[in-house]
């Protein structure tokens, strides 16, 4: 009877310390899920009235960074690529925007975001020197830093989907760099809910590259400034007195 007492103690300490760890796991997980949140929401408000949602409202920039996204999902046109294309197309046509910096990944010669990105640009009539590439933009961090520090520019506009200019504008403020962006819509169909999650913590993950672990982009190097519209002006009129005069006939 007294070894049937002892075990059944035994026991019943084993179930309190589980049921205490439990508590503890639950404890931490809601803190966790709440800072997610809180990050989430704060994000959101650092981009409050930075962001557009029509082409009316864009004033004239002299560079569009437009974030890379794959083209197809499987054989499925993918609407984040699309509508970004389209966007980007649409202002240069306004003469909103004069030049173009496509920021993405290169990861191998089948996959290439900017190099897609600037065939759908050219066949729309865009010029080529009117379009310059980033194939180091492996996140939306090294796009925006890239920008500023390679490309010598720190007041352009972003061109992407509403939960992501708000990602962008954070962590373009960190690093002083003046920017808008022109939210475009998304699929038509409702966005999956993994997409929102999966935004929540990017967020997160933002928080901790710019203010934890100071993350700077994993490629830099020389600058490549991007022509300004009077230094493209003043090349044109260059090219045009260096033509030779053709041979009366």
């Amino acid at each position: 009877m007294r070894r049937l007492l002892d075990k059944f103690k035994l026991n019943n300490a084993s179930i309190k310390k589980c049921l205490s760890a439990l508590g503890y796991l639950l404890l931490a997980t809601f803190i966790v899920l709440l800072a997610v949140f809180t990050l989430d929401r704060w994000v959101s408000f650092q981009a409050r009235g930075s962001i557009m949602t029509k082409d009316s409202q864009v004033p004239h920039y002299d560079v569009a960074v437009v974030l890379g996204t794959s083209k197809y999902l499987g054989r499925t046109l993918n609407e984040y690529y699309s509508h970004r294309i389209e966007a980007a197309i649409r202002l240069y046509k306004e003469g909103k925007v004069n030049n173009f910096l496509l920021s993405g990944d290169n990861a191998h010669r089948s996959y290439n975001e900017p190099w897609t990105m600037k065939r759908d640009l050219l066949k729309a009539g865009v010029p080529d020197n009117h379009i310059y590439l980033d194939y180091a933009g492996f996140r939306t961090l090294d796009s925006i830093v890239r920008a500023k520090k390679i490309f010598d520019t720190d007041h352009f506009l972003i061109i992407s989907q509403k939960f992501h200019c708000e990602r962008a504008i954070y962590i373009a403020k960190h690093f002083n760099i003046n920017a808008q962006c022109l939210a475009v819509p998304g699929p038509t169909k409702q966005e999956g809910f993994h997409i929102r999650i999966r935004e929540f913590f990017a967020r997160a993950k933002a928080f901790l590259d710019l203010y934890i672990t100071h993350t700077q982009p994993k490629f830099l190097g020389p600058k490549e400034p991007i022509a300004t519209t009077n230094e493209q002006t003043d090349s044109a009129k260059v090219q045009e007195v260096d033509k030779p005069i053709s041979a009366a006939n």
